[in-house]
């Protein structure tokens, strides 16, 4: 069975811009959820995306929807693909970067593999995914989703939601929340090269973060380990 969604309009614009500058191992230091599995890696070198989420369910062996679902793609959308726990075929190749690129698409997540590594690389597309194989998906017409709910690299993901990917991996972010986030890692952010300036000249890493007064703190009050 298909399942052909349609997605409610958002206004993601500012979020968006301001948080292409923000590291995904920022969010870390501020979030506990919401990001997918660390294998879950950049087949591409290095570079960062972030767009609304364009999802896509795939049977493990039909490649049907993914055709569909390139014509349904908006400029700017983060293609976010739930491989149904598939650990065999690749969904993915030269062909799919192809018509992803002539949509528009800012960039794919997939929670499984890809084939045509070269191909992809050379395109310039950016595909975060699990690996590589093989064995590919096939037109069987076997169903799929589009704009549902998924579930990629351990994270829910509803269409719509802001998807941001880099180097160190993938976060998915609620675009009610996205503002205030970026706005918080940003600030963070800048205080780096001020604290390696420290470091620097001397300064102790346990006296700058606050690390060393949390440790005496314990010992004082006998909760620290010996």
């Amino acid at each position: 069975m298909f399942d052909i969604r349609q997605r409610a309009a958002s206004e993601n614009d500012g979020p968006v811009a301001l948080l292409l500058d923000v590291e995904t191992a920022t969010l870390g230091h501020i979030l506990t959820g919401g990001f997918m599995a660390p294998s879950i890696q950049r087949l591409n070198d290095d570079g960062r995306i972030c767009g609304p989420a364009l999802t896509v369910s795939v049977p493990p062996d039909d490649g049907v929807i993914l055709g569909h679902a390139m014509t349904l793609a908006r400029p700017g959308d983060v293609v976010v693909i739930d491989r149904q726990g598939d650990e065999r075929h690749a969904c993915w190749g030269a062909v799919m970067t192809a018509a992803a690129l002539a949509a528009g698409v800012a960039g794919v997540i997939i929670d499984g593999f890809v084939t045509d590594v070269a191909a992809i690389r050379a395109a310039g597309l950016p595909v975060w995914c699990r690996g590589r194989s093989p064995l590919t998906t096939k037109l069987l017409g076997r169903g799929g989703s589009i704009h549902a709910d998924v579930t990629c690299g351990g994270v829910r993901v509803r269409s719509g939601d802001l998807i941001l990917a880099d180097e160190s991996g993938v976060c998915v972010l609620g675009p009610s929340e996205a503002l205030e986030l970026a706005e918080k890692a940003l600030a963070m952010q800048a205080t780096e090269p001020g604290i390696i300036a420290r470091l620097a000249a001397g300064e102790r890493i346990d006296e700058i973060n606050g690390s060393r007064a949390l440790i005496e703190q314990a010992r004082a009050t006998g909760t620290a380990e010996s």
